[in-house]
């Protein structure tokens, strides 16, 4: 038989060396592990939803542009006129358009890390360099250290999550403007978790040209529908545009979320309850003799603690699922990564952890 069909033989190295984005099974536990809301919508909302897709036309295909849903999302996030808006397929979707447009042989993508591993892992699909500025040794940004790099690599684009994934730190304000100053590439703030920051840099947008800016609707109660949007100058996204595949956002998705941003009250309630839940996670675990509790302005809590694995194990054993960082990078070495949940699970998280080390110590 010819060796030609073999994927090795087809395939590009670099896409058989890697390993693909796990999801571990949550089910039957209490999962703490990906970020996501875990309010459910109101009863009255959800009525109105099934209504709304009760009678929504999906024998035919969505609005290509989402007019009215992008509309909906200038007059919420009181985006001005000037700044134009793409909408992906969650942000993972977008971090491709760019990473595909900026492309060119020799060209190169520089991140921070530890930070997102879409970033590396979409350069790899993307076919760019890809370049890992590590960050201090207490997750702040190495503005000397990205500045060389900059002037070394001549990125083609930055990306920068604020707050950090998975540390949940704000980087200095005035080092990502630095950044940006220093750089004839394009740097991409991903702002995922904005609405428990309250910290942004939407308003630097008309001051400074190389600037785009991400967000999306799932940290904020809508994960399930995959909505992620691009902010910018329209000399960006009408490029960028071109490479957005036809029909990419669903017509499910564009009916619940305009839907849903009628309803913003009960969104920023949610993100209200949860910094409250943060703050109270992080207070407990700061004592615990031993846990090195990392401060976060995202949905997440990041700890440092002996026999990392083992305990997310234990913890995993008595059905709570979190994220294990432990061995994914040099400076996440023994952390673990909590989201915040209700009240309930959090308190279930916080008396199991509690029981597995008063055995393990």
């Amino acid at each position: 038989m010819s060796n030609s069909y073999r994927p090795e033989q087809i395939i590009r190295p670099e896409i058989l060396a890697l390993s693909a984005y796990h999801v571990p099974s949550a089910t039957g536990m209490i999962k703490l592990d990906a970020m996501e809301n875990p309010y459910p919508l109101s009863p009255e909302l959800r009525d109105e939803i099934a209504q709304l897709t009760a009678n929504a036309p999906v024998n035919r295909y969505p609005d290509s542009s989402a007019v009215l849903l992008k509309g909906k999302l200038r007059q919420t996030l009181a985006i001005s006129d000037d700044i134009d808006i793409l909408l992906g397929n969650g942000s993972d979707e977008i971090i491709q358009i760019i990473a595909m447009a900026v492309a060119k042989p020799g060209a190169v993508l520089i991140s921070v890390e530890p930070s997102f591993v879409m970033f590396r892992m979409i350069a790899t699909f993307a076919n760019i360099q890809y370049v890992g500025v590590p960050l201090k040794q207490d997750f702040s940004l190495d503005l000397e250290t990205m500045l060389t790099a900059i002037a070394k690599y001549k990125p083609a684009v930055i990306f920068l999550a604020y707050p950090n994934n998975p540390t949940g730190n704000l980087f200095d304000y005035a080092a990502i403007l630095s950044i940006i100053q220093a750089t004839s590439g394009i740097v991409v703030i991903d702002e995922a978790y904005q609405a428990f920051a309250d910290a942004s840099f939407i308003n630097e947008i008309n001051h400074h040209p190389n600037l785009l800016l991400m967000r999306t609707l799932s940290k904020s109660g809508l994960a399930g529908l995959r909505l992620g949007l691009l902010l910018g100058r329209s000399e960006w996204l009408t490029q960028l545009e071109k490479m957005r595949l036809p029909y990419n956002i669903g017509i499910m998705t564009q009916i619940i979320a305009e839907k849903v941003l009628h309803h913003t009250v009960v969104l920023s309630e949610q993100a209200e309850a949860i910094k409250l839940e943060r703050a109270k996670m992080s207070a407990f675990l700061a004592t615990i003799e031993n846990i090195k509790v990392y401060p976060s302005k995202a949905n997440f809590i990041l700890f440092r603690i002996h026999a990392a694995t083992q305990i997310f194990l234990a913890l995993k054993q008595q059905k709570i699922l979190i994220k294990n960082l432990d061995g994914t990078h040099p400076l996440l070495e023994n952390c673990l990564r909590v989201t915040i949940g209700t009240p309930d699970e959090n308190a279930q998280f916080c008396s199991i952890l509690q029981a597995i080390l008063s055995k393990t110590v």
